[in-house]
């Protein structure tokens, strides 16, 4: 099983978005260098997702990542996800 995060874009700017970038991306280089995350990017409607491997990694990421804290994304979901396609 694997762990999806969703969130629902805020309605910033872009420009806000491009500002907290960069503390964003030290929280997902530290999850993906302990090998966490699978899979993590944007949605053309500026909101995005994240594919984690356990479940506590998805709620840890949440609680730390800066566009959650911030104020970027304005609600999220973490869904179990069976990836039949993929080995575990």
């Amino acid at each position: 099983m694997k762990y999806v995060v969703i969130g629902e874009a805020s309605g910033v700017s872009l420009d806000t978005i491009r500002s907290v970038y960069p503390r964003h991306k030290i929280v997902v280089d530290e999850f993906k260098a302990k090998g966490l995350i699978l899979g993590i990017g944007p949605f053309s409607d500026l909101g995005n997702m994240g594919i984690f491997k356990t479940k506590e990694a998805a709620e840890e990421f949440v609680r730390r990542d800066p566009f959650v804290l911030e104020g970027l994304v304005k609600s999220y979901t973490i869904r179990e996800w069976n990836d039949t396609m993929l080995p575990d």
